[in-house]
């Protein structure tokens, strides 16, 4: 005697269907998600104590990345401005500007303004800013052109495989020394052999870029 229709048999198959699609569906969505944006934080942008803008300030105004970040060539980090840098321009222009007032605030009470961090990397993972740039690899290569950027934000998805990436064929990223600093700079046409050569001037040993340690100290 027949206990279910054959509907009934043809349902249990496409719910049987859709439960092993859907687990098929859940472990690629679980594979995917650390590349996304969402993870990886591309493109995000943090809200700051003061609207600077780098395309006025840099793109605009010429200012070289050195004059807020004076650490980044001896020192792990690239630094943040502390506020009399601010006020060696906005003590003559600007002074009274609404959206600079957090400013003159901190300088009066003698108390930093808390820059959030954008580029934000784990814990466990070890950079060092004054390496990279002694030896040919510029701003832009990591932080976008940031000149055209109103709010500074995360160009790169800063994950193990794009360091690793750049780690296994850095000849493609290297410039002179005089272009490090430079946000226009693009690879020329004849970087591939450019980029050999600096690797012999920077005595860059690509076949050690790789090493664990270089990241995970």
């Amino acid at each position: 005697m027949q206990h279910f229709s054959q509907s009934a048999d043809t349902l249990l198959r496409f719910a049987l269907a859709a439960i092993v699609l859907a687990f098929g569906l859940a472990v690629v969505l679980l594979l995917a998600w650390p590349f996304t944006t969402h993870a990886t934080g591309q493109g995000r942008v943090v809200a700051q104590p003061v609207q600077f803008s780098h395309a006025h300030h840099v793109g605009g105004l010429g200012l070289d990345c050195r004059y807020c970040h004076d650490t980044v060539q001896r020192s792990r980090f690239a630094g943040l401005p502390p506020t009399h840098t601010c006020m060696t321009c906005h003590s003559q222009v600007w002074t009274q500007a609404e959206m600079l007032a957090p400013v003159r605030r901190s300088l009066a009470e003698n108390r930093p303004l808390a820059w959030k961090r954008v580029h934000d990397l784990p814990d466990y993972v070890f950079f060092d800013h004054s390496v990279h740039v002694a030896n040919g690899v510029g701003c832009s290569t990591c932080h976008g052109a940031v000149q055209t950027m109103q709010q500074i934000s995360q160009a790169a998805p800063l994950t193990m495989e794009w360091c690793l990436d750049c780690h296994r064929n850095p000849a493609r990223w290297l410039r002179e020394e005089d272009r490090v600093f430079d946000m226009q700079w693009t690879p020329p046409p004849d970087q591939a052999e450019r980029g050999r050569r600096l690797l012999a001037h920077y005595g860059i040993r690509a076949e050690h870029l790789t090493d664990c340690s270089r990241c995970h100290r």
